[in-house]
This record gives structure tokens, C-alpha cells and sequence, in this order.
């Protein structure tokens, strides 16, 4: 296959992935030559964001890119790179507070200084557990209805702007997961919503590796011509999101029930705990 070796060189894509990882580089060290290597920000949060950035260039610039332009599986491939590999890993090396360091002194300050209880209180709404639950899965369900991915495969513009929302709102799952306050309730929320996404996300892969049918004319013109039986390929592709997507949040949402109790536990050891001499 000729797409094995075709790299993709859209000047869009390749200016926003220099810009950005020069930005980040840029930012670390002024904030590191500030603060002191490692402090203010992780060497593992910085390596996080590194990996990040490298799973976005494997997943909108290598030939996997060509690929996915006629095998869906290809292209299911890439879409998890985006919502479960890039997304995290970036979201870990915390852009925003890093990106500030960009700024001169007196604008931090005043971009602290806006940072009011109003805006945090619209943030915390926007990356609420429900609102990211149903947005992230909204995006995902509607966006593999055919005649929207039929839509993305015959347009460029449209492709892109598919690629950003599954990025954007797998930012916002994955910010909420990691950096979310969840008020009382605890981590309880976060499990719950965490595992109802795992549930979804197979359903959605289910569907595609269990259909009859070829749901996208595209690729069941363009596998054949591969040497590829395009049933096959809806199937691998099923799998690709069924299997690693739920394995993964499924390890995540086991992360949280653990430090959820942990988190019960100290608060049972604290509520315990004797307050002074009687």
C-alpha cells in the first residue's frame, strides 16, 4: 500500500504542532529557570505533555493519517490516539498553567488577578461530570452516524473540524478526570461517570463489529481495492474501539473507586482520631 509510506504534510496541522510544543517548550523554561528544574511543574508532567504532543504528530501526520483514508480501521486507530492517548498525556502536563510562563510578569499577574469566582464558577460547570459525559458521548455517537463520517471522508475541512471536537471534548473528559472537583460526592461521581463512558464506548464498538453490513460506502469501495474485505475492516475497526477504550476506562474508574477508598478511609481515621488529652 503506497499510504504505508506517505507522510502528511498539511501546512495547517504541522505550523499548529510546532507552534504549540515550541510554546510549551518555551513556557517550561522560563517558569524552570524561575522556580528551579522540576518545581512548579513535574519532570513527568513535562515528559507527559512530550508524549502527548508525539502521539498527536503519530495520529495526524505519519502515514497512518493516508491510511485511515481507506481502511476505517485505520482511521478508528486514530481517533483513539486523539480521545485516549493524546488527550491524557496532555491534559497530565498541565498547558494551562504552563502557558501562562509565556506572558511577561505584570501580565500574569493580572491574568491571575481576573480569574474571579464567577469564571472559575462557569469552568467548573463547563468540565461538570455530566456536562463532560454528555458532551464527550454525544460527540462521539453522532459524529459515527454514516452520513456525518461519510461527510468527514469526502471533505477535508469537515474531517478536521471532526478531529477537533473528538480532541477538544476527550481534553475535557480527561481534565475532569484528572483536575475535577467533585464537592462532596467525592470521587463517587467521577467513578460513575467514568464507567457509564466505558459502557457507551463499547456499545458504539459493538455495534460497528457486530452490524451486518458496511455502514460507510467509502470504505467499502476503498478496502476492496486494498486487497482488504471491508466487513472485516468494520469489525477490526468495532474492535479497536470496543476493547482498548473500555480496558482503558476501565482501569481508570478502578483507579478512582481505589482512591475513593482511600479518601473514606482517612476521613474515617480522621473523624476517629483522638483530639487531644482528656
Amino acid at each position: 500500500m503506497p499510504e504505508l509510506v506517505s507522510w502528511s504534510w498539511d501546512a495547517t496541522i504541522l505550523v499548529l504542532l510546532l507552534v504549540t510544543g515550541c510554546a510549551y517548550t518555551i513556557a517550561v523554561g522560563r517558569l524552570w529557570d524561575r522556580a528551579g528544574a522540576g518545581r512548579g511543574l513535574r519532570w513527568w508532567e513535562a515528559t507527559a505533555f512530550l508524549a502527548g504532543w508525539t502521539a498527536l504528530l503519530a495520529a495526524l501526520v505519519s502515514p497512518l493519517d493516508a491510511l485511515s483514508d481507506v481502511l476505517f480501521a485505520a482511521h478508528m486507530t486514530q481517533h483513539e490516539l486523539l480521545i485516549l492517548v493524546a488527550a491524557p498525556l496532555v491534559v497530565l502536563g498541565r498547558p494551562l498553567a504552563v502557558l501562562i510562563w509565556l506572558l511577561p510578569e505584570r501580565a500574569r499577574t493580572r491574568v491571575r488577578a481576573v480569574q474571579r469566582p464567577a469564571l472559575r464558577a462557569i469552568w467548573q460547570r463547563l468540565t461538570a461530570p455530566l456536562t463532560v459525559l454528555l458532551l464527550h458521548g454525544i460527540v462521539l455517537w453522532v459524529w459515527h452516524v454514516p452520513v456525518l463520517f461519510e461527510a468527514a471522508l469526502c471533505s477535508e475541512a469537515v474531517h478536521a473540524f471532526q478531529h477537533l471536537c473528538f480532541f477538544w471534548t476527550a481534553l475535557l473528559f480527561w481534565w475532569a478526570v484528572v483536575h475535577g472537583r467533585y464537592g462532596a460526592l467525592g470521587y463517587g461521581v467521577a467513578v460513575l461517570f467514568v464507567f457509564v463512558t466505558a459502557v457507551h464506548t463499547s456499545v458504539l464498538g459493538a455495534l460497528l463489529t457486530f452490524a451486518p453490513v458496511t455502514l460507510y460506502p467509502t470504505y467499502a469501495r476503498t478496502a476492496p481495492a486494498r486487497g482488504v474485505d471491508a466487513l472485516e475492516d468494520q469489525q477490526l475497526a468495532g474492535l479497536l474501539m470496543w476493547v482498548p477504550s473500555g480496558a482503558l476506562l476501565l482501569v481508570v474508574g478502578l483507579a478512582l473507586c481505589a482512591a475513593w477508598l482511600g479518601a473514606a478511609e482517612r476521613r474515617d481515621n480522621l473523624a476517629s482520631a483522638p483530639h487531644g488529652p482528656t
